[in-house]
């Protein structure tokens, strides 16, 4: 059984009445503001995927290097 198009305007009506025109339009407003946030976010997460990893500096992650310096510092 299919809704009939005056089901369909009394629960129109209903929501009309008891959200109101402004408050729909706003959230309508807030799903469109998240919709191209989602979308910028994926654009961003794409460039950053296509960019190339950093090089570390095999010496300033050293755990050895690190380990020794504070050895020094307790000692003297």
């Amino acid at each position: 059984m299919q809704p009939s198009i005056w089901q369909i305007l009394i629960v129109a009506a209903l929501v009309l009445i008891l959200f109101g025109r402004g408050r729909i339009s706003e959230m309508m407003g807030d799903v469109g503001k998240g919709i191209r946030s989602f979308k910028q976010g994926i654009t961003d997460e794409e460039a950053n995927a296509a960019k190339p990893a950093p090089q570390i500096d095999s010496k300033a992650g050293d755990p050895s290097a690190e380990t020794s310096k504070t050895a020094d510092k307790t000692a003297g």
